[in-house]
C-alpha cells in the first residue's frame, strides 16, 4: 500500500486568491499531480508586484480585510531588541532549512527582502543539494511554485528573526516514489549533520501518523536520534488543518490526528498564534490559539493533540495529567495566523492560483517553525553552542513559570467543514493555564526567554528516544 508524506497544510500554499483567505488548493494541487507525496506547509495572499515597495499594514487591510506584519513588527513582538542591542543576532551560528525543490530566486529574492525591510544581509546563504541537484524549475508547475513559495517564507523570516545568522538550505529533489523520499530525507538530513554544517533545523512539513508506513517510519527517525547525539535542535511545524488533516484519498479526517516528524519526542514541535499588533509592532491584545477556520469553512488552524505512535517521553511527565500516556504537541508556539500573516518576497513567476511575482503574504505553521528557529540560533549564540534538544528544557522552564515563556489561555484547535455532502466537526484542544495541546508551553519573550533557555538546555540535550 502506498503511504503519502504530506505537509502539514496539505495542499494549502495554493490559498491565496485575490479577496479571499483561502480557497480550496488541496484539489488544484491534486489535480496536478495526484501521486504527489511531498507538499509545502504554507498559504500565502497576493499583495504588490512592486520589486521594491512592500505594502502597509493599513493597505493590507484594505486589500484583504486583514493586517500583515513586517520584520521590525515581530522583531519588535517577540521583544528582540534588547538581544540586538548587546549583540545577539545569530552571529556566528547556522540555522538550517530542510525544502523540496528550493527556490530559483532565492538569493536575489531575500536581498530585495531585506532592502525593503532595512534587514542586513545574512552573513552566508548557502545551498547544498546532498541527494543532487534539484530539478531545473518550471514556471507553470503549480507544485514547484508551491515549493519555492515555502523556502521564501523560511529562509526570509528565519533571517528576519536571527539577521546575523547564517542560512543554509538543504535542498532535495520530490521523488514520485515514497520509499525514495524517506531515503532522500534521510540523507540529506544526515549529511547536514554530519558535517556540523548548522545548529538548529527547520522542518515545515508532516504527515498525519496515519497515513504514514511505520517502517519507514522508524528508518528515518534514525537522523533524529543521529541529530541529539551531535547536539543539533530539530523543530517541526505541527500542523495547518487544526485537529485534522489530509487522508491519502485527498479527504479530511473526521477524528483528531497529528502530524509526524512533530509529534517524535526529539523534534521540537512548534504550533501556531495569532498575533494582534499595532503598527510599531506592540500588542493590542494577548495572542491566542490560531484558528482561521470559520473564515472560509475549510480546516485551517494549528495542529495540536495526542501520537498515536510515541509513547509520553519522559520531559512530558510533569503534564502527564494533559497528556495521558502519549506524546503532546505542540511543545511552544509562534505567529501563524492567515488573519495576521507576514509578508514575503519572491520573484519567481508562478502559475495560477499562486500570486505573481511580488510581495505577498504567508502563514501557518511553516511560518511558525523558522521564526522559532531564529530564536534558538540566538539561545545558541548566547550559550556560545548548539544547544542540541530543547523539549527537556522547555518543559523545566514551564515548571519553573520562568518570565521568558508568556502562556497563552484562550482559543482552540477544532475545526469543521463539509465533506460528502455532511458538516464535519472535529473536536480540538483548547488553551489554558500552562501547558494545554494547542500551544504547548506558550509562546516567548525573546529577552528573557534566549538566556533562560541557553542555561536550562546546556548540558540537558539527552532526552527520550520514543
Amino acid at each position: 500500500m502506498r503511504h503519502r508524506f504530506r505537509s502539514t497544510a496539505a495542499f494549502g500554499a495554493a490559498a491565496l486568491l485575490t479577496g479571499g483567505l483561502f480557497a480550496p488548493a488541496h484539489q488544484a494541487l491534486a489535480t496536478t499531480r495526484a501521486a504527489l507525496d511531498f507538499v509545502p506547509d504554507i498559504h500565502s495572499t497576493f499583495m504588490s508586484a512592486s520589486a521594491t515597495q512592500p505594502p502597509t499594514m493599513a493597505e493590507c487591510v484594505q486589500n484583504t480585510g486583514f493586517p500583515c506584519y513586517d520584520p521590525a513588527q515581530l522583531q519588535t513582538a517577540y521583544d528582540e531588541g534588547p538581544l540586538f542591542s548587546q549583540g545577539l543576532t545569530g552571529a556566528g551560528q547556522t540555522i538550517v532549512v530542510t525544502e523540496f525543490d528550493g527556490s530559483p530566486t532565492i538569493r536575489s529574492d531575500v536581498a530585495t527582502f531585506d532592502r525593503a525591510f532595512n534587514l542586513p544581509n545574512p552573513p552566508s546563504l548557502q545551498i547544498v543539494e546532498p541527494d543532487g541537484p534539484v530539478p531545473a524549475y518550471d514556471p507553470t508547475n503549480l507544485d514547484q511554485a508551491a515549493f519555492a513559495t515555502e523556502t521564501t517564507l523560511d529562509v526570509e523570516w528565519a533571517h528576519a528573526m536571527a539577521p546575523g545568522a547564517n542560512i543554509l538550505i538543504d535542498e532535495i529533489g520530490v521523488s514520485e516514489d515514497t520509499v525514495t523520499q524517506f531515503e532522500q530525507l534521510i540523507e540529506s538530513e544526515n549529511y547536514v549533520i554530519d558535517h556540523h554544517l548548522g545548529g538548529v533545523i527547520s522542518q515545515s512539513f508532516g504527515s498525519t501518523e496515519q497515513t504514514i508506513d511505520l517502517s519507514s517510519l522508524l528508518s528515518t527517525r534514525q537522523t533524529y536520534v543521529n541529530a541529539q547525539k551531535a547536539g543539533v535542535t530539530v523543530l517541526g511545524s505541527a500542523g495547518d488543518r487544526g485537529s485534522s488533516d489530509l487522508t491519502n484519498n485527498l479527504q479530511f479526517f473526521t477524528f483528531p490526528v497529528t502530524d509526524w516528524p512533530a509529534t517524535d519526542p526529539l523534534v521540537t514541535a512548534v504550533g501556531g498564534t495569532k498575533l494582534s499588533l499595532n503598527a510599531a509592532g506592540q500588542r493590542t491584545a494577548a495572542d491566542t490559539v490560531w484558528n482561521d477556520t470559520g473564515i472560509e469553512g475549510i480546516p485551517a488552524a494549528t495542529g495540536g493533540g495526542l501520537s498515536t505512535i510515541f509513547a509520553r517521553p519522559s520531559y512530558q511527565d510533569a503534564v502527564a495529567t494533559t497528556v495521558g500516556n502519549y506524546r503532546g504537541i505542540p511543545d511552544i508556539s509562534m505567529s501563524g495566523a492567515c488573519s495576521a500573516p507576514v509578508l514575503i518576497y519572491a520573484s519567481f513567476t508562478s502559475p495560477a492560483p499562486l500570486p505573481p511575482a511580488g510581495f505577498s503574504t504567508g502563514c501557518g505553521t511553516s511560518e511558525s517553525a523558522p521564526l522559532f528557529a531564529g530564536i534558538v540560533a540566538l539561545a545558541d549564540q548566547w550559550a556560545g553552542h548548539p544547544l542540541g534538544l530543547i523539549n527537556p528544557a522547555l518543559y523545566q522552564l514551564s515548571a519553573q513559570h520562568a518570565p521568558g515563556l508568556v502562556d497563552i489561555t484562550s482559543g482552540n484547535n477544532g475545526v469543521s467543514f463539509t465533506q460528502d455532502g455532511s458538516q464535519v466537526m472535529v473536536p480540538g484542544f483548547s488553551a489554558g493555564p500552562g501547558y494545554d495541546l494547542a500551544s504547548g508551553v506558550g509562546t516567548v519573550d525573546a529577552a528573557r526567554f534566549v538566556p533562560e533557555l541557553a542555561a536550562a538546555a546546556t548540558g540537558s540535550n539527552q532526552g527520550d528516544q520514543g
